[in-house]
Order: C-alpha cells, then sequence, then structure tokens
C-alpha cells in the first residue's frame, strides 16, 4: 500500500532517534522535513562528518547506550529509525547474517516474551559476526522505551527501519510480532514491508532496500511512499538497444557507448524518468564546478546482487549502488568522437550527490568512500519519514541547494555534546580497535582440499 496525499503530520512534534546514523542520511532527511533528530554513530569518522555538518549526534555504541544510558536520550523522542550495519546480510558482505536468519528469528520472538537481556546477550556474543546481533537492536529500544521512567514508560509512535533486501525476512518477521504479539507491556504496532528501489523516488542511483514502517495502534494504517520516478530496468535496456539476442543471457547489461541516448519508456506516464548521473552531476552549483558530459561510468560489481546492472553505463543512466568501493568507478571522458579516455574518478562531493546527499556536504575524517556508500541516500530517508508522518511528498530541490556547514563554535559545541571535549573524543567515546570484528569473524576460511592418496 503507498500514499502520495498531502496531510498534516500524525504526530504534534516529530523527533527522530536515528540508530547506527552515520554520516547523517536520515538525519538530512529529517533537516529537509524541518524534523529534529539525534543520530547515535560510533564511527569516529562518520561522527566528524555529522559534526561538520551541524548534526546532533552521540558517539556511542548503540547497544551500550541502551543498557547504560538510555535514560539520558531526551524523553520527547518519538519516533525510533536506523539501518543497522549490512555488512553480514549484504550480497557484498560474507554472509554470516543469512545463515543466521532463523536464529535471530528465534532471538525476536524471545524479545518479545520479555526473556531477560543478559540471558539474551551472553547467546549473541557467541555469534560469529558480532554485528549480526545488531539488527535487533531496533526492536530492543522499542522495548526498552516502554521500562523508561523518564519516558513516562511511554512507546514509540513510529518506527522506520531500511536494510539490504536480504534482511527482509526479518523485517516481514518484525512485522509480525509488532502487530500479533506486541512488545511486552502490550503496545502493538500496524506494519509494512516491502523492498523498495531508491531511483524510484529521484535517487540518481540504482539500489535496493527492504524498508519497514510501523505506527502504533491508534495512529493510522502506515503505508509505503508512493514512487515519484520510473523504474531502471536492465532488460528494458536490452530492449531499446537491440541487444534481445536469443544467446544473449537474459540479465546481461547492454554496455553502452559514450554518446548513446535514452529514451524513456512509454510505461508509467504519470511517472518521472529516473534521474541519471548526468541530472546530478553535469551542472555547477556551490563549490562544485561541475562534470564534463557525454561521459561513461564502469564498476566493477552489480546492484544489489543484480548482474544484469553491472559493468557500464553513461551518465544519461542512474549510477550503480554506490558502496564503500565508488573510488574504484573508472569514469571515462571523450577527447573526439573516436577516442575516450580515462578522466578523474568521483570526488566525495560527486559520490556523495550520487547518494542523493547536498552538494558541498562536508565529508570528513577516513574512509570517506566508505561513508558515502554506508549512508542512507537522503532523499529516499526524506519519502521513508514524510509516508510514516503522512507528510506530503518531500521536495526534492531541498537536496540539491549547496549544504551549509556548521561553524567552528557550532562544531565544538557538538562535539563536546557527543564525544565529551570539544576537540577530541574522550574515554566514553569507542574505542578504535572495537570498532573492526576480528578477521576470523567476518571471512570464513574456505576448507583446504585434501588430496586423494
Amino acid at each position: 500500500m503507498t500514499s502520495s496525499a498531502h496531510h498534516q503530520s500524525i504526530l504534534d512534534k516529530p523527533f527522530v532517534l536515528d540508530l547506527f546514523a552515520g554520516p547523517g542520511g536520515l538525519d538530512v532527511a529529517g533537516h529537509t522535513l524541518d524534523i529534529p533528530s539525534l543520530g547515535i554513530e560510533w564511527d569516529r569518522s562518520a561522527c566528524l562528518t555529522r559534526y561538520a555538518a551541524g548534526l546532533d549526534t552521540l558517539h556511542a555504541d548503540v547497544s551500550a547506550v541502551r543498557r547504560d544510558s538510555f535514560e539520558s536520550l531526551p524523553p520527547e523522542i518519538n519516533v525510533l529509525a536506523g539501518g543497522p550495519p549490512c555488512q553480514t546480510y549484504s550480497v557484498a558482505g560474507h554472509g554470516a547474517g543469512r545463515q543466521a536468519l532463523d536464529q535471530v528469528k528465534k532471538f525476536i520472538e524471545r524479545l518479545m516474551a520479555g526473556e531477560p537481556d543478559q540471558q539474551i546477550d551472553e547467546e549473541l556474543e557467541a555469534l560469529p559476526d558480532p554485528r549480526t546481533a545488531l539488527v535487533l537492536e531496533p526492536l530492543r529500544y522499542a522495548i526498552q522505551a516502554t521500562r523508561s521512567p523518564n519516558r513516562e514508560h511511554r512507546p514509540y509512535d513510529v518506527i522506520v527501519l531500511e536494510q539490504v533486501p536480504a534482511v527482509a525476512p526479518l523485517w516481514e518477521h518484525y512485522a509480525k510480532v509488532l502487530e500479533e504479539t506486541g512488545l511486552p507491556d502490550e503496545t502493538k504496532y500496524k506494519v509494512v514491508v516491502d523492498i523498495l528501489d531508491t531511483e524510484t523516488y529521484g535517487v540518481p542511483q540504482t539500489r535496493s532496500r527492504a524498508v519497514l514502517i510501523a505506527r502504533r495502534e491508534g495512529l493510522g494504517e502506515p503505508s509505503l511512499p508512493a514512487p515519484t520516478h520510473r523504474s531502471y530496468e536492465a532488460k528494458e535496456w536490452n530492449r531499446k538497444n537491440g541487444t534481445s539476442e536469443p544467446d544473449r543471457a537474459a540479465d546481461q547489461a547492454h554496455q553502452p557507448t559514450l554518446y548513446e541516448s535514452t529514451t524513456p519508456s512509454k510505461n508509467d506516464a504519470e511517472l518521472q524518468p529516473w534521474r541519471s548521473m548526468r541530472d546530478a552531476l553535469a551542472k555547477p552549483v556551490g563549490s562544485y564546478p561541475g562534470r564534463p558530459t557525454p561521459f561513461l561510468v564502469r564498476s566493477n560489481y552489480g546492484s544489489s546482487g543484480n548482474p544484469g546492472r553491472r559493468g557500464v553505463r553513461t551518465d544519461q543512466q542512474p549510477s550503480a549502488t554506490v558502496t564503500g568501493r565508488i573510488s574504484r568507478f573508472v569514469v571515462f571522458e571523450h577527447l573526439d568522437e573516436n577516442i575516450v579516455y580515462e578522466g578523474p574518478r568521483f570526488s566525495m562531493n560527486e559520490a556523495g550527490m550520487l547518494q542523493s546527499f547536498p552538494p558541498d556536504y562536508p565529508w570528513s575524517g577516513t574512509a570517506q568512500a566508505q561513508q558515502v556508500g554506508n549512508a542512507v541516500p537522503p532523499l529516499f530517508g526524506a519519502h521513508l519519514l514524510s509516508a510514516a508522518l503522512g507528510l506530503s511528498e518531500p521536495d526534492p530541490g531541498a537536496l540539491r541547494k549547496p549544504w551549509q556547514p556548521a561553524t567552528e563554535e557550532q562544531r565544538a559545541k557538538l562535539r563536546n555534546n557527543g564525544c565529551g571535549a570539544t576537540d577530541a573524543c574522550t574515554d566514553r567515546c569507542p574505542r578504535p580497535e572495537d570498532q573492526v570484528p576480528p578477521p576470523s569473524s567476518v571471512r570464513p576460511r574456505k576448507s583446504k582440499k585434501v588430496s586423494a592418496k
């Protein structure tokens, strides 16, 4: 079920708690909707980006905040949002989470039954990859809210979650228990779950995400955001370009030429064409000079597991999924109609714009490509929050204006609130060595072949 009707927000004063907040995708989305937010993020560099952007942040472990300092969170928070780390579930990860799906479903039922946290924590610590258990944190926050004296035991009114498509079965299980079982205090929700494609919401990139939107009973039926743009389909691209030979693999994408143009499909005539890389990057804006067109982009992997989205795209197509490997995308420009050469690769500003971040967003710290790739596309996030709260469609133009970074004074104040000091991390911040699981827990070792004797 989708909705695009204009409504007043179902909440008088929405206030978002963003778990696993990253560099600020959902917070930037909230900013465009005039919705305040507080993000919890444990990666130091992502926090530096957030401080530079002027976003309220706690540099902390989401699990530790729930266990040790939940009562310090603002009691007026009424929207819970988040995208738990996806590496163990993602097609780009090594699959420990995918193997543990059934086990995690059992943990969900035990949490809803009110089992003590200590016993569950001990068993979760035994999982091969500790990040697998983080997908349970939104549910544990929802339960903790009903036990919080500071909140007067008020449950969250709205829950918005997004993750890689592999997590859809868990979101379906979330939906089942939230609707049928309810939280341990008997609070129940109405829930919708689906897999959505970001290009259908104006993001100039093909990226599929499993989405959950829940409203507390009494606040009306939730709905998914209605698409605003057409879907990008590799098979349709092939048909348009005469590459439907019987011996060609059905999902093998046509490799375009530099000057090849695209004609939007006549289907879904009421929707706008998907936005291309040219739409996002060609024109100068703010300090960004614009990128010369035409250009080709070669990626070395598919999009959300679809091999038909792999390979080369023109500037008149959406980008392949932006991940931490965006800096490896090779960009070809033209010398003349017959000669192309390798041009400059995407800057972090450009990579962010392909994720629908505003131009001049202040990417900071290290591993900036990973920050960009892990983020929720802000325009997609704005559509999710708008649908969850009953608002009208967000204005995409608000995200195409240069971002105004925080002043040094504002940045120092935000860091003092988030880290405990104006210019450095403190003992209350997560330790860097705790932020990456041991290699043996991330990548399963291949068993050695035993030669026959």
